[in-house]
């Protein structure tokens, strides 16, 4: 449960202009990486709070009052016998993922090295490789192994929209493939530099998987 916090007067940059309203919901630190996190599904408070290394608990706390005051996200009570409650992103919530996409195709070039105090998730590469994989134009799950964990990216086909979750698609359903790679790989990748059924070639990604999504990342 996330400590309670008193109510603060909104601020707002005062002009009407819709780059100024957009950043006046989503402008302040951690925000877009709150939706981030919540892009790949419903996530307990403790989740978040584990995946966003550096946030206070204040901070996370208020951003997600916040968040719910601007009807980004919603609060519900899982059924028993979870009995947790879960933050998760609205429909307005979830048409950022267009936003974070692009701030992490632009963003990308600043990732050449890793820095000795940078933190890591897998499922933080979901978002840029999802991008590079929609151009296969297959319906289907992948799982996607790297050396940091795995997350699953869920393709729509020629002009659908993709989605994304932590972990093995297991959990939810059966993945049509499975990809491993290590990071680098998977940002050359996402970046454009190197395509799937290339790094196949060149022995960096191992595909596994008999239909047409795996057909497809081989690049047969």
């Amino acid at each position: 449960m996330p400590p309670r916090r008193t109510e603060t007067r909104r601020r707002s940059y005062d002009q009407y202009c819709p780059a100024a309203r957009a950043l006046d919901a989503v402008g302040d630190r951690w925000t877009l990486l709150i939706v981030r996190e919540l892009l790949a599904g419903p996530r307990r408070y403790t989740d978040l709070h584990a995946d966003l290394p550096g946030v206070s608990t204040d901070v996370l706390a208020s951003r997600l009052k916040d968040m719910e005051r601007d009807a980004l996200v919603t609060r519900r009570r899982l059924p028993p016998p979870a009995a947790a409650y879960v933050y998760e992103l609205t429909e307005r919530g979830r048409g950022l993922l267009p936003v974070i996409g692009a701030l992490a195709e632009w963003g990308a070039p600043a990732l050449e090295e890793r820095r000795p105090t940078d933190a890591v998730r897998a499922h933080w590469f979901a978002i840029p490789l999802m991008r590079a994989l929609e151009g296969l134009g297959v319906d289907g799950v992948v799982d996607v192994r790297l050396d940091e964990g795995e997350f699953h990216v869920r393709l729509r086909g020629e002009g659908g929209v993709a989605a994304y979750g932590d972990g093995p698609a297991g959990l939810t359903g059966v993945a049509d493939a499975r990809i491993e790679m290590d990071a680098d790989t998977c940002l050359a990748v996402s970046g454009g530099a190197l395509s799937v059924a290339e790094g196949v070639r060149g022995g960096r990604i191992q595909v596994q998987g008999d239909g047409a999504l795996a057909a497809a990342l081989r690049g047969e």
